[in-house]
């Protein structure tokens, strides 16, 4: 016979999260850093830095070929972070909902539902922690490329960027009267032709897309450089531009479409952050970046096969776990990832920070 611990399932919360979450606007980064599994939590990849291709050596006829160097791959080999976290449905709460139940209350959906949305948010907390590793490689403050999250007493550190190579040929700064913060003297058009044309001769990628977020966004539209562009283009009085305006102005000029990315979440200190930050703008090449890898959790690996302990994997590599305690009744919800994304075009990718 079913019972109220059957409610509250993995499969059952997972289903819950599929359905409420597929409308839901998808995470930028996923579509950059698309999602794979492996087995452990070890992760190794290659670094492409081939860069421009050499033409080849000219030679006689009868010669034996001149043999060439390799440099172009480095790997780059690490151990991915563990994270999990949970809630519980305790004795109070099931008895809430059995009396509401009983009394055929108007409350009991709403109690249940509450349940369900707490280990929904579980699962959408394990989906912030690759988008917010994926935009510290696409937005290194500072340009220092890494991810590091601290919390719990625990410290996950990796540096992508050893003896930082990326950063002094892929990362710019502007000083002075170039920042777009000085709107008389930036010159925004003329700083995304400097990315095209350093990508361009560093790798041979070509720049399509620019992101940053509206503040940003907003000062760089500011710039008499534009406004000016925007007059001599149109023929149209400077105080009727528009940002869409100065959107069109700049990418017909460059040939890089912006995508300007509000999107925020709550740190474990629950401070709210911006995955963008301000005065970045990441510059990327068409297709992906990178891969998002997910590894093989405890739960997943040791707990799966045993009857007392219920286990749904979803996202991938999300493993969503409920188990019943017998004393204090209650039901536990885990929902754990061992997660990080690889970045073998990361010497493809240009960062200018354009104000402070």
């Amino acid at each position: 016979m079913a019972t109220i611990f059957d409610a509250f399932s993995s499969r059952a919360i997972a289903a819950y999260y599929s359905d409420t979450s597929s409308n839901q606007i998808p995470y930028l980064g996923t579509g950059l850093f698309p999602a794979k599994k492996k087995r452990g939590l070890d992760l190794s990849w290659f670094k492409n830095s081939r860069g421009l291709p050499v033409s080849l050596m000219p030679t006689a006829f009868d010669a034996k070929a001149t043999f060439r160097d390799r440099p172009g791959f480095e790997k780059l080999e690490t151990e991915m972070p563990f994270f999990r976290e949970a809630y519980h449905v305790d004795e109070k709460d099931r008895q809430d909902i059995l009396r509401a139940l009983e009394s055929n209350s108007s409350f009991a959906p709403e109690l249940i539902q509450k349940i369900f949305d707490d280990a929904a948010d579980l699962i959408e907390g394990a989906r912030v922690v690759p988008e917010r590793m994926i935009f510290s490689l696409l937005f290194p403050v500072s340009g220092d490329m890494g991810i590091s999250i601290a919390a719990n007493n625990v410290t996950y550190s990796y540096d992508y960027d050893p003896g930082d190579v990326w950063k002094g040929k892929n990362f710019k700064a502007l000083t002075g009267t170039a920042l777009w913060t000085a709107p008389t003297t930036a010159n925004p058009i003329k700083d995304f032709l400097t990315a095209k044309t350093t990508i361009a001769g560093k790798t041979g990628a070509t720049l399509r897309t620019a992101i940053m977020n509206t503040t940003t966004f907003e000062n760089m539209c500011a710039a008499d450089s534009v406004k000016n562009r925007f007059l001599t283009t149109n023929g149209i009085a400077v105080a009727n531009m528009l940002p869409a305006d100065a959107k069109r102005v700049i990418e017909a000029a460059t040939g890089i479409n912006i995508i300007v990315y509000d999107k925020q979440y709550k740190k474990e200190d629950k401070t709210v952050t911006k995955f963008v930050p301000d005065g970045y703008v990441s510059f990327i090449p068409e297709g992906k970046l990178g891969n998002t890898w997910y590894g093989t959790t405890p739960e997943e690996a040791d707990l799966r096969a045993r009857s007392e302990v219920d286990v749904s994997i979803v996202n991938t590599g999300v493993a969503l776990t409920s188990v019943v305690q017998p004393h204090p009744v209650q039901i536990n919800l885990f929902a754990s990832e061992i997660v990080l994304p690889s970045f073998e075009r990361m010497d493809d990718v240009y960062v200018l920070k354009a104000h402070a």
